[in-house]
């Protein structure tokens, strides 16, 4: 009879997140990752397959918690430009950690099919959601009338990536702070 596991796969999953957004792919060796999940090699190929397995399920992970935070910023606020507002305000303020999601598509485009599959429906419900968003504040006045929603979101969506790379690469608060509101602007 073989052994049960002896640790929590998904804290094992955010350690390996955590090497995967500062090194990317090419640069995590499974040493660091078995060391930053806490878990042997054996138990590491167990319970998540090779290391392009286990970079998938990361950067899914990764991927749908980074939405869940886009979504509730985008809820927030009495009307729809505050969510949207607060969605950039997060990104800047997140901006210096490694993005797992803009380092995975830097890193490999849609090189990989199998990960463009990860991508994809989480690219796609987060356009959609914002697309919403845009819609709702051209109801309530606070954006162009005539702004095409789809296009304001991927937009949106082009900023977040500039804000990530602008901040991974070094800007400060105050430029970071200012592209946001540019994207704003750019709304109205």
């Amino acid at each position: 009879m073989g052994r049960s596991r002896e640790f929590d796969a998904d804290t094992a999953l955010d350690g390996a997140i955590d090497v995967f957004r500062e090194h990317g792919f090419e640069g995590a060796s499974a040493e660091m990752l078995v060391n930053a999940m806490g878990i042997g090699r054996q138990s590491l190929y167990d319970t998540f397959g090779d290391k392009w397995q286990l970079y998938r399920s990361a950067v899914r992970r990764y991927g749908m918690g980074e939405c869940s935070a886009h979504f509730d910023a985008l809820r927030s606020g009495v009307r729809a430009i505050d969510g949207i507002n607060a969605m950039l305000r997060r990104v800047v303020e997140t901006a210096c950690q490694p993005c797992l999601g803009v380092g995975s598509i830097c890193e490999f485009g849609v090189s990989r099919p199998d990960l463009a599959e990860v991508h994809a429906p989480l690219a796609n419900t987060l356009r959609d959601t914002i697309a919403a968003r845009v819609r709702d504040a051209k109801r309530e006045g606070d954006v162009a009338s005539n702004l095409d929603p789809e296009a304001a979101s991927e937009f949106l969506i082009a900023n977040i990536a500039g804000i990530r790379l602008a901040g991974r690469g070094g800007a400060n608060r105050a430029a970071l702070t200012s592209l946001a509101d540019m994207a704003l602007r750019a709304l109205r």
